[in-house]
């Protein structure tokens, strides 16, 4: 058997390009002691890998040149020479952008397809769920009764910030998103108060006329020009927490401050940047409430699904254009 996997084989300068990548055929891994060998069948592809592909100093380490990718997956164990995990287990795993890995067992974590399908342990089970939960009620502490904006709110974390907002209490919840057809989607089927295409105008007036009486919470998947529209409708004592800062990914020069930043001291609000790593320990509270949340229809999520390893770098570049709605998976 052989095995194909994504190699970072140069460092993107803006947007990367398809010779930045190669999709190498290798030998199938040989699990050693207490690893197992797991066949992919789902791939995760997030907005954060951009970074790791940049040399620069980050939370993450850097992608390695001419070496496999990592990334969120989940797969079929097809050999295992690890206690507690037998051939025909499922797990998550962090060794993605591939189609066999060769799995230390202690990182690998069990997951139930007859609990959910296997790509939600990706998505709205997974890591960007967690990221939507810590960040709303830890970092952004948020309280019944808040007015909450999501950017980026039809993708996989700022669909389920709002959603979990508004499950919670929340007093109204405005997203923001890049078609009018996510705008009525945020709408019509997650149950936000009010949305807007944010290229449809500038952010500033649409955000003050979906939220009038400003805004206590802003979780920001965006940056730039959304969160100096957010801290210009921060209530008193608002909050602003910053998952991520997609629209500046792949910008070559840095991206300009809000200008705005004064009003925080009017307001007396904060900012704070988070990592869903740092959040652990929620994990146990966030599947015991979610989980029913997802399993009864309350809590609705999308996923847009790209078949085959082939595609993962196409999957990986629709992310940074915003071409999904809901979680980007490649399925293999």
């Amino acid at each position: 058997m052989t095995n194909r996997e994504w190699h970072l084989v140069s460092r993107p300068v803006g947007w990367p390009k398809p010779e930045d990548f190669a999709l190498v055929e290798t030998e199938v891994p040989t699990p050693g002691e207490g690893q197992v060998l797991v066949r992919n069948e789902y791939l995760s592809v997030d907005p954060y890998m951009r970074g790791r592909m940049s040399a620069a100093k980050s939370y993450a380490e850097p992608y390695r040149l001419g070496k496999a990718m990592l990334g969120g997956a989940v797969g079929e164990v097809v050999a295992s020479r690890a206690d507690g995990i037998a051939v025909g287990d499922h797990v998550l795993h962090y060794l993605g952008w591939r189609e066999y890995a060769a799995v230390d067992a202690a990182t690998a974590v069990a997951v139930d397809p007859a609990a959910a399908p296997l790509s939600a342990y990706l998505g709205v089970l997974g890591m960007t769920g967690l990221t939507a939960y810590a960040g709303l009620l830890r970092t952004a502490s948020f309280q019944e009764g808040d007015a909450v904006f999501v950017s980026g709110a039809a993708g996989a974390v700022g669909s389920q910030v709002g959603q979990i907002a508004r499950l919670k209490g929340a007093s109204r919840v405005i997203g923001s998103a890049g078609s009018d057809e996510k705008v009525e989607l945020l709408v019509d089927e997650y149950g936000f108060d009010a949305a807007f295409n944010y290229k449809s105008g500038p952010v500033r007036e649409q955000l003050r006329a979906a939220a009038p009486d400003g805004i206590d919470v802003y979780f920001d998947n965006v940056g730039g020009e959304h969160l100096e529209a957010a801290i210009g409708a921060l209530n008193l004592h608002g909050r602003i927490a910053i998952c991520g800062m997609i629209s500046g990914y792949n910008a070559t020069e840095p991206a300009p401050g809000p200008r705005n930043l004064a009003r925080l001291i009017q307001t007396r609000g904060r900012i704070e940047g988070f990592l869903v790593g740092d959040h652990g320990d929620l994990q146990p509270q966030f599947v015991q409430e979610v989980g029913p949340w997802v399993a009864s229809g309350r809590l609705k999520y999308r996923e847009t699904v790209v078949e085959g390893i082939g595609n993962t770098l196409e999957a990986f570049l629709g992310v940074l254009r915003g071409d999904n709605t809901g979680k980007m998976i490649v399925k293999l």
